[in-house]
Protein backbone atom coordinates (compact mmCIF):
# COMPACT_ATOMS: atom_id res chain seq x y z
CA UNK A 1 0.00 0.00 0.00
CA UNK A 2 1.62 3.34 -0.71
CA UNK A 3 1.27 6.07 1.36
CA UNK A 4 0.46 9.85 0.98
CA UNK A 5 3.25 12.23 1.03
CA UNK A 6 0.59 14.76 2.98
CA UNK A 7 1.49 14.83 6.78
CA UNK A 8 -1.60 15.28 8.82
CA UNK A 9 0.17 18.64 9.95
CA UNK A 10 0.65 19.85 6.15
CA UNK A 11 -3.14 19.35 5.93
CA UNK A 12 -4.00 20.65 9.03
CA UNK A 13 -1.85 23.62 7.79
CA UNK A 14 -3.54 23.72 4.47
CA UNK A 15 -7.47 23.81 6.31
CA UNK A 16 -5.91 26.46 8.22
CA UNK A 17 -4.83 28.84 5.14
CA UNK A 18 -8.09 28.26 3.36
CA UNK A 19 -9.91 29.51 6.75
CA UNK A 20 -8.16 32.06 6.94
CA UNK A 21 -8.54 33.05 3.33
CA UNK A 22 -12.76 32.82 3.54
CA UNK A 23 -12.27 34.97 7.20
CA UNK A 24 -10.13 37.46 4.89
CA UNK A 25 -11.67 41.35 4.21
CA UNK A 26 -12.57 42.05 1.02
CA UNK A 27 -11.33 45.05 -0.29
CA UNK A 28 -13.52 48.13 0.07
CA UNK A 29 -15.43 49.20 -2.73
CA UNK A 30 -14.17 52.40 -4.08
CA UNK A 31 -15.87 55.16 -2.88
CA UNK A 32 -18.20 57.24 -5.55
CA UNK A 33 -17.41 60.61 -5.69
CA UNK A 34 -20.64 61.27 -7.96
CA UNK A 35 -24.03 59.06 -9.04
CA UNK A 36 -22.74 59.09 -12.38
CA UNK A 37 -19.44 56.79 -11.73
CA UNK A 38 -22.14 54.07 -10.40
CA UNK A 39 -23.74 51.60 -12.26
CA UNK A 40 -26.92 49.78 -11.10
CA UNK A 41 -28.95 46.95 -12.18
CA UNK A 42 -32.56 47.52 -13.09
CA UNK A 43 -35.50 45.52 -12.91
CA UNK A 44 -34.72 43.05 -15.49
CA UNK A 45 -31.42 41.99 -13.95
CA UNK A 46 -29.27 44.00 -16.40
CA UNK A 47 -26.73 46.45 -15.24
CA UNK A 48 -27.62 50.20 -15.96
CA UNK A 49 -24.67 52.60 -15.82
CA UNK A 50 -26.32 56.28 -14.25
CA UNK A 51 -24.18 58.13 -16.61
CA UNK A 52 -26.61 57.07 -18.83
CA UNK A 53 -28.77 60.14 -17.16
CA UNK A 54 -25.90 62.58 -17.13
CA UNK A 55 -27.10 66.19 -17.90
CA UNK A 56 -30.63 64.95 -16.64
CA UNK A 57 -32.59 66.15 -13.51
CA UNK A 58 -33.45 62.96 -11.74
CA UNK A 59 -35.93 62.23 -9.23
CA UNK A 60 -34.99 59.03 -6.95
CA UNK A 61 -37.94 57.44 -5.50
CA UNK A 62 -36.90 54.43 -3.29
CA UNK A 63 -40.59 52.45 -3.76
CA UNK A 64 -42.59 49.49 -2.24
CA UNK A 65 -45.91 47.98 -2.89
CA UNK A 66 -47.67 47.25 0.35
CA UNK A 67 -47.00 50.34 1.73
CA UNK A 68 -49.26 53.06 2.91
CA UNK A 69 -47.90 55.47 -0.12
CA UNK A 70 -47.57 52.54 -2.88
CA UNK A 71 -51.07 55.07 -4.20
CA UNK A 72 -48.36 57.72 -4.94
CA UNK A 73 -47.23 55.51 -8.17
CA UNK A 74 -49.83 57.25 -9.93
CA UNK A 75 -49.06 60.33 -9.20
CA UNK A 76 -45.46 59.56 -9.88
CA UNK A 77 -46.23 58.29 -13.49
CA UNK A 78 -48.20 61.20 -14.17
CA UNK A 79 -45.45 63.25 -13.18
CA UNK A 80 -42.88 61.65 -15.12
CA UNK A 81 -45.02 61.84 -18.03
CA UNK A 82 -45.64 65.91 -17.49
CA UNK A 83 -41.52 66.21 -16.68
CA UNK A 84 -39.84 63.77 -19.25
CA UNK A 85 -39.85 65.33 -22.30
CA UNK A 86 -38.18 68.44 -20.28
CA UNK A 87 -35.58 66.59 -19.13
CA UNK A 88 -36.18 64.64 -16.13
CA UNK A 89 -36.14 61.14 -15.30
CA UNK A 90 -37.66 59.45 -11.95
CA UNK A 91 -36.03 56.13 -10.78
CA UNK A 92 -37.80 53.95 -9.07
CA UNK A 93 -35.82 52.01 -6.38
CA UNK A 94 -37.60 49.12 -4.72
CA UNK A 95 -36.65 48.51 -1.04
CA UNK A 96 -37.81 46.12 1.44
CA UNK A 97 -36.19 48.16 4.50
CA UNK A 98 -38.98 49.64 6.09
CA UNK A 99 -41.64 47.50 7.70
CA UNK A 100 -40.90 44.46 5.00
CA UNK A 101 -43.03 46.07 2.69
CA UNK A 102 -41.79 45.40 -0.64
CA UNK A 103 -41.39 41.65 -0.42
CA UNK A 104 -41.88 40.55 -3.96
CA UNK A 105 -39.22 39.43 -5.97
CA UNK A 106 -37.93 42.09 -9.40
CA UNK A 107 -40.49 39.99 -11.49
CA UNK A 108 -43.42 40.22 -8.88
CA UNK A 109 -42.46 44.31 -8.33
CA UNK A 110 -42.81 44.68 -12.19
CA UNK A 111 -45.87 42.74 -12.69
CA UNK A 112 -47.52 44.91 -9.98
CA UNK A 113 -45.88 48.00 -11.10
CA UNK A 114 -46.86 47.93 -14.65
CA UNK A 115 -50.36 46.62 -14.38
CA UNK A 116 -51.65 48.21 -10.94
CA UNK A 117 -49.72 51.66 -12.01
CA UNK A 118 -48.91 51.77 -15.67
CA UNK A 119 -45.64 52.58 -14.41
CA UNK A 120 -43.13 53.28 -17.71
CA UNK A 121 -40.44 54.83 -16.05
CA UNK A 122 -37.26 53.03 -15.19
CA UNK A 123 -37.06 50.51 -12.37
CA UNK A 124 -34.48 48.88 -10.65
CA UNK A 125 -33.83 45.70 -8.09
CA UNK A 126 -34.07 46.19 -4.32
CA UNK A 127 -31.61 47.90 -2.79
CA UNK A 128 -31.24 48.62 0.76
CA UNK A 129 -31.24 52.55 1.76
CA UNK A 130 -29.84 52.59 4.84
CA UNK A 131 -27.40 50.40 7.16
CA UNK A 132 -24.15 48.18 6.80
CA UNK A 133 -25.12 47.07 3.23
CA UNK A 134 -26.72 50.30 2.03
CA UNK A 135 -26.80 50.76 -1.51
CA UNK A 136 -23.56 52.98 -2.59
CA UNK A 137 -26.26 55.16 -4.73
CA UNK A 138 -28.61 55.81 -1.18
CA UNK A 139 -25.04 56.02 0.58
CA UNK A 140 -24.21 58.79 -2.19
CA UNK A 141 -27.48 60.69 -1.35
CA UNK A 142 -27.16 60.81 2.05
CA UNK A 143 -23.52 62.00 2.20
CA UNK A 144 -24.88 64.97 -0.49
CA UNK A 145 -27.42 66.45 2.36
CA UNK A 146 -30.44 64.47 1.38
CA UNK A 147 -30.44 62.25 4.62
CA UNK A 148 -31.24 58.73 4.55
CA UNK A 149 -35.50 57.63 4.07
CA UNK A 150 -37.42 58.04 6.86
CA UNK A 151 -39.78 55.60 4.89
CA UNK A 152 -40.54 54.42 1.91
CA UNK A 153 -41.61 56.74 -0.82
CA UNK A 154 -38.74 59.27 -0.10
CA UNK A 155 -37.61 61.49 -2.66
CA UNK A 156 -34.24 63.06 -3.98
CA UNK A 157 -34.30 65.86 -6.59
CA UNK A 158 -30.93 65.77 -8.19
CA UNK A 159 -29.96 67.76 -10.44
CA UNK A 160 -28.02 67.48 -14.51
CA UNK A 161 -24.91 67.94 -12.46
CA UNK A 162 -25.53 64.69 -10.30
CA UNK A 163 -26.39 66.57 -7.39
CA UNK A 164 -28.57 66.58 -4.69
CA UNK A 165 -30.91 69.81 -5.00
CA UNK A 166 -33.83 68.63 -2.46
CA UNK A 167 -34.91 65.96 -0.59
CA UNK A 168 -38.61 65.61 0.40
CA UNK A 169 -40.27 63.12 2.85
CA UNK A 170 -42.40 60.42 1.78
CA UNK A 171 -45.76 62.51 2.91
CA UNK A 172 -44.51 64.88 0.16
CA UNK A 173 -47.15 64.10 -3.14
CA UNK A 174 -46.01 63.96 -6.45
CA UNK A 175 -48.48 66.69 -7.13
CA UNK A 176 -46.91 69.02 -4.35
CA UNK A 177 -46.20 72.53 -5.79
CA UNK A 178 -43.23 72.44 -3.92
CA UNK A 179 -41.81 69.18 -5.32
CA UNK A 180 -42.53 70.52 -8.89
CA UNK A 181 -40.75 73.57 -8.33
CA UNK A 182 -37.67 72.21 -7.39
CA UNK A 183 -37.76 70.22 -10.14
CA UNK A 184 -38.47 73.12 -12.26
CA UNK A 185 -35.37 74.76 -10.67
CA UNK A 186 -33.48 72.12 -11.04
CA UNK A 187 -33.90 72.21 -15.02
CA UNK A 188 -32.98 76.10 -15.26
Amino acid sequence: MKTSSFTVAAVTAAIAAVAGLAHAKEPPMPVAHSLYELTVVDIDGKPQPLSAYKGKVLLIVNVASQCGYTGQYTGLEKLYQDYKAKGVVLLGFPSNDFGGQEPGTEQEIKTFCSTKYNVTFPMFSKVKTKGDAQSPVYKLLAAEGGGEPKWNFHKYVVGKDGQVKKAFPSSTKPEDAELRAALDAALK
